[in-house]
């Protein structure tokens, strides 16, 4: 039970999609900064382009006004509209390339928040299914405590203590079942002559294994 809940898939899961949440964490922030950045490039275009044509429009206005006399100088302002106007086609080219770069980037933004929403649904089902893991193996294990107290409360304290130091030294295994004149433990045969001591052993006398050492203990199905 310790290794289950040790080795439960929901936890590789859990950590998987963490690492994957946070991941597009910082890909959403670098995306919010590069929109945050390409709006003060519109909103400073849009104000180049602006100008310009309040510019332009006020030179149009003293042309169409007559307020200019002037030749020289009305060819002067002719000659400044056109420059202007060059200059605001040539400006709005730039807000309309930055506008475009703007909209992929709000675009991208929005997929990878959807992207995030999509995975934080998946954590909250996948720690739900987890906890409802590890609460019903922790109950398993609060109930195989109590057996094993009654259990051990009848064992010899000796033996207990040999138990558990083979216990410890063998992955949590410090005793096995003898079947069919095999050690469930190890997975070696016994030979004759140990199935012969064993064979008129004492029933409480306390057999090991010759070649893993652990507890061997006697079952119908053991081959004697």
């Amino acid at each position: 039970m310790a290794h289950r809940r040790k080795t439960l898939p929901e936890l590789a899961e859990v950590e998987r999609l963490q690492a994957e949440i946070a991941e597009l964490r910082d890909l959403t922030v670098a995306a919010e900064t590069e929109v945050s950045d390409l709006e003060r490039e519109v909103a400073k275009a849009e104000s180049d382009v602006e100008a310009v044509r309040q510019r332009a429009a006020r030179d149009r206005t003293r042309m169409d006004t007559g307020a200019v006399t002037s030749a020289k100088e009305l060819e002067s302002l002719q000659h400044e509209v056109d420059s202007l106007a060059r200059r605001q086609g040539d400006l709005e080219e730039i807000e309309l390339e930055v506008m475009e770069r703007l909209d992929e980037a709000q675009n991208r933004r929005s997929e990878l928040r959807t992207q995030a929403s999509v995975l934080a649904d998946e954590l909250s089902t996948v720690e739900a299914r987890r906890d409802e893991q590890l609460t019903g193996i922790a109950k398993d294990m609060e109930f195989a405590n109590g057996q094993r107290a009654d259990t051990v409360s009848g064992v010899p304290a000796d033996l207990l203590a040999l138990y558990e130091k083979l216990r410890a030294d063998h992955d949590g295994v410090g005793a096995a079942a003898l079947g069919k004149r095999r050690c469930e433990g190890c997975r070696l045969e016994l030979n004759a002559t140990d199935l012969g001591r064993i064979r008129t052993a004492e029933p409480d006398e306390v057999l090991r294994c010759e070649e893993c050492r652990r507890i061997l203990v006697r079952t119908p199905e053991s081959g004697l």
